[in-house]
């Protein structure tokens, strides 16, 4: 049968590095491990001792003399070798189920914190619904291979050796020899067949992964789909995917039924020709009817597990790619790491100094050059110019989700690099221009600012921030559900969610990342004079395009591709008629942004 391959093949997989990655997960438990294993033994040993009791028990009494007593010792000793073979089966399923379902969420666990310790640029880059899918594989495969493995490989392996051994040492030798060659075959076969089926299955696992982001994707842009009708246009694109998932799937299959025909041609042979031994062993008088019937037990035994084995092992080379992709994403870098030993940044003020920043996203495109100014803590500093100017970039920088290419970024003095993420994100508050609620309650976006706070503070935060009483008009109150990234609010009110929020966490500083840009203008204003309010006795970044919103800074920096082109205050940037009054002369006048942005300069 010809293997054609679909597209490309995929790299050569490195299994034994996937094993090795699992294995000290499984090592935690190792007591429950070894005395599983123990178990395992002590039943396959019971099950191998089965057929010979049943030997005994024909042979005594196919004997006349013996029709009149009972084989008790044969009786008693088959009847504890069957209940011995079951009892020590169910305690190593009931020890190693934790370590199974231990391992699992020490690995979700740990992938889970390794996701959130990647660069923003990770997450920028990623597809929400094939990462997903990939690590609900990933633990699927986890599972199902340690499961396996302990439970149907290491039995059946340990079963066919000791069967072989009691074959070698009771009968002749061609027994043991027609055993283990009809099992070398099988095995061989197996393997084979089975590593050339493997490109099916990895072709179907990117296309499933590709078809899923797809389908996600589209499902949360569904406004936009809408707008634009291109729904047929999304069920075509989710639609061709998976046409060549099926195309890969039915490959998949038609091998996967010539395996199954090649093993079971294997497995008869064998059988056949042990019979035809034990038979003719019984006709020439060295065998007993009872030996017949010891070989057929032990080739009724081999039998399921065999055939199961073969399915096993699939399986277990599905888990194994499975698992490959969830491990290579433990793998992935953490391209902003905390420095050996950083110390938590512990300030009540800040100050903030920019000296000399220089960054780019990508090594052939700069964002800024040679950025400096600094906000004095308690102070209010506004950054302003063209869309694309770099103005949101010194945010991210701010909270680190970069490192700077050149120069510094200091918060009393202190490096950023120099201590905990964790630490220094703990002390900067953001309202951004476009705010994403989680999926539940008012209550609890509100309380994701202090996850410890009282519904005392979140109520004091929400009346702080003029939300309090819209909540209260609610049916369900701060019960009520936002919907899927809060569209169930206005723009307005997710953005009071989001100062409530920034309240609640009370950090020394804050950044208004164009906060009110996207409102009508009797909310924005609403909105500006909380924002003004909560901005007091902070150091406070705002991020703007409009200027009415930043008269008020104690210190305005007007960018200009990725530089500082103007600073000063609004009245000293007038003076000076630049730029920025060239900005504020057009917004004054109502000429639309795309003339703004063409006296400003477009990145």
């Amino acid at each position: 049968m010809k293997f054609s391959h679909i597209g490309p093949a995929p790299k050569r997989r490195d299994d034994v590095q996937t094993i090795r990655s699992l294995l000290p997960y499984i090592w935690l438990f190792k007591e429950r491990v070894l005395l599983a294993l123990g178990c395992l033994v002590a039943a396959k040993v019971a099950s191998v001792l089965l057929p010979i009791y049943l030997k005994e028990i024909v042979d005594q009494l196919g004997v006349r003399q013996t029709l009149l007593v009972l084989p008790v010792a044969a009786l008693l000793g088959y009847g504890l070798a069957r209940l011995s073979s079951s009892l020590f089966g169910e305690l190593r399923d009931a020890l190693f189920a934790r370590v199974t379902q231990g391992a699992i969420r020490r690995i979700a666990t740990r992938l889970f914190e390794h996701l959130f310790g990647l660069s923003m640029r990770f997450h920028l880059q990623r597809q929400t619904g094939g990462l997903s899918r990939d690590i609900e594989r990933g633990t699927k495969g986890i599972g199902f291979l340690l499961n396996f493995t302990v439970f149907n490989i290491l039995p059946t392996l340990l079963e066919i050796a000791m069967v072989a051994a009691v074959l070698l040492w009771r009968y002749d030798f061609r027994f043991a020899v027609v055993t283990l060659g009809t099992i070398a075959a099988y095995i061989g076969f197996t393997l084979l067949l089975t590593e050339k089926r493997m490109v099916y299955r990895r072709s179907m696992n990117e296309l499933d992964s590709q078809a899923n982001s797809k389908a996600i994707d589209a499902l949360l842009n569904y406004e936009t789909v809408k707008y634009f009708g291109n729904e047929k246009y999304e069920i075509s694109r989710y639609d061709s995917n998976l046409e060549k998932w099926v195309d890969s799937a039915v490959k998949n299959q038609v091998s996967l039924n010539f395996l199954n025909v090649g093993q079971a041609t294997i497995i008869t042979t064998g059988v056949t020709l042990l019979l035809w031994l034990s038979a003719a062993g019984v006709v020439s008088g060295t065998m007993t009817v009872g030996d017949v019937v010891l070989v057929s037990a032990y080739l009724t035994q081999l039998y399921a597990p065999l055939n199961f084995l073969g399915f096993v092992y699939r399986e277990i080379k599905h888990s194994l790619a499975d698992m490959e992709r969830m491990f290579g994403l433990l793998k992935e870098s953490e391209e902003v790491a905390d420095k050996p030993g950083a110390p938590a940044l512990k300030i009540d003020r800040a100050s903030i100094q920019l000296e000399n920043v220089n960054f780019s996203y990508e090594p052939n495109r700069q964002i800024l050059f040679g950025v400096s100014f600094s906000i004095p803590a308690g102070k209010t500093l506004a950054v302003v110019g063209a869309s694309g100017a770099g103005k949101s970039t010194l945010a991210r920088l701010l909270f680190r989700f970069y490192d700077v290419s050149g120069g510094s970024i200091r918060v009393n003095g202190i490096d950023v690099r120099d201590v905990s993420q964790e630490s220094l994100r703990s002390h900067v508050g953001i309202v951004p221009q476009d705010t994403v609620l989680f999926n539940d309650s008012i209550l609890y976006n509100i309380a994701y600012g202090d996850p410890a706070a009282t519904r005392a503070d979140i109520m004091r935060a929400a009346q702080a921030a003029h939300i309090h009483d819209f909540v209260m008009t609610l049916p369900m109150g701060y019960d009520t559900p936002v919907g899927e990234r809060g569209l169930k609010l206005s723009g307005g009110e997710k953005q009071r969610v989001a100062i409530a929020r920034t309240l609640l966490k009370n950090p020394p500083i804050l950044i208004f990342d164009e906060a009110t840009s996207a409102l009508d203008t009797r909310t924005e204003r609403a909105i500006q004079d909380e924002l003004t309010q909560i901005a007091r006795n902070r150091t406070t970044l705002i991020i703007a395009h409009r200027l009415s919103t930043v008269i008020d800074a104690d210190e305005i920096v007007v960018l200009d591709n990725g530089r500082v082109v103007e600073q000063g205050s609004h009245h000293e940037l007038l003076r000076q008629g630049g730029r920025y009054a060239r900005m504020w002369t057009m917004q004054q006048s109502g000429q639309d942004e795309q003339e703004v942005d063409a006296v400003g300069g477009v990145v």
